[in-house]
């Protein structure tokens, strides 16, 4: 008699900041909790290999962010980095039994790591792919610039995406090249399974993908990059900061952003680029189990 497949995860929802928030659950609920947190524009189904490779040591939850996945979409497009940290600390006390091991990717993970630098003894450990934020050649970061001027490019910026629809894609097939085309490092098995669960059916037959289209906009201002690094060095807990070579984001070993950490190493993947995770999934299972 063959041994059945085990099952797949849950979907459940936890409200937060009046917002309707799904997450993913996938069971062993008696094991230490690892929560995963995918990054912009992505969704909790983007977990799933990493989540079966790891179910039977973790107790694994993986939300998704407002406005992302299966999750709400804030009426007045609120996804600035406190409703987002707020958001994850809701979710966190819900689930009790902190401290908890967070594994995050990009957006996730500048979630994650501000998060531990607020509350860090709620933290056991934390794997940050590449979420140290954009290059500050890409953010301004360092820039003098007028708060009037921050204020009225952000207007126009909410102001453009208010007349912007979400695109509709006429089929799977078409929806599924865009995705390939965003990264070509996916096998066509990852792609697809990335575009089924990333894709809502809208009323005419078509697909559109299941962000809301607000999230591309960032906050007018934010906090210094002192002040981030500052919060940075709060945590104390041992930090993983992974890095894609082929990918757009900055090197962590760069200008020593990885020194403003108490306790963190650097792992570097070859022939990835910002989906390091898909990009080098065996590799980045190996180096997961080694650190947690």
């Amino acid at each position: 008699m063959s041994t059945p497949e085990p099952l797949g995860p849950t979907s459940h929802s936890f409200v937060s900041q009046r917002l309707r928030l799904n997450y993913l659950d996938w069971g062993n609920a008696q094991a230490p909790t690892l929560i995963l947190v995918h990054g912009g524009r992505d969704h909790a189904r983007s977990w799933d290999q990493v989540a079966q490779a790891l179910r039977n040591d973790w107790h694994i939850i993986c939300p998704d962010l407002r406005g992302h996945g299966d999750s709400a979409w804030s009426p007045d497009g609120a996804y600035t980095m406190p409703y987002f940290i707020c958001d994850l600390a809701q979710l966190i006390h819900q689930q009790g039994g902190a401290p908890v091991t967070i594994v995050a990717h990009s957006l996730g993970g500048a979630i994650s790591l501000r998060y531990a630098g607020l509350y860090p003894e709620r933290v056991r450990k934390l794997v940050a792919i590449e979420g140290l934020g954009l290059p500050s050649a890409a953010t301004g970061m360092g820039v003098e610039k007028p708060f009037s001027a921050l204020w009225r490019d952000w207007i126009e910026e909410r102001r453009g995406l208010a007349a912007r629809q979400p695109r509709r894609y006429a089929s799977i097939e078409e929806a599924l090249a865009r995705m390939q085309g965003e990264n070509s490092h996916l096998s066509e098995a990852q792609a697809r399974h990335l575009t089924i669960h990333g894709v809502a059916r809208n009323e005419d037959g078509s697909f559109s993908w299941k962000f809301d289209n607000y999230v591309r906009s960032g906050p007018p201002v934010d906090i210094s990059e002192a002040e981030l690094h500052a919060l940075w060095g709060r945590i104390t807990c041992p930090t993983l900061l992974c890095y894609g070579k082929d990918s757009w984001a900055e090197n962590p070993l760069e200008r020593a952003l990885a020194a403003h950490f108490r306790d963190a190493a650097v792992e570097t993947f070859d022939d990835a680029g910002h989906w390091l995770h898909h990009d080098q999934f065996d590799r980045f299972i190996a180096a997961l189990r080694v650190f947690l």
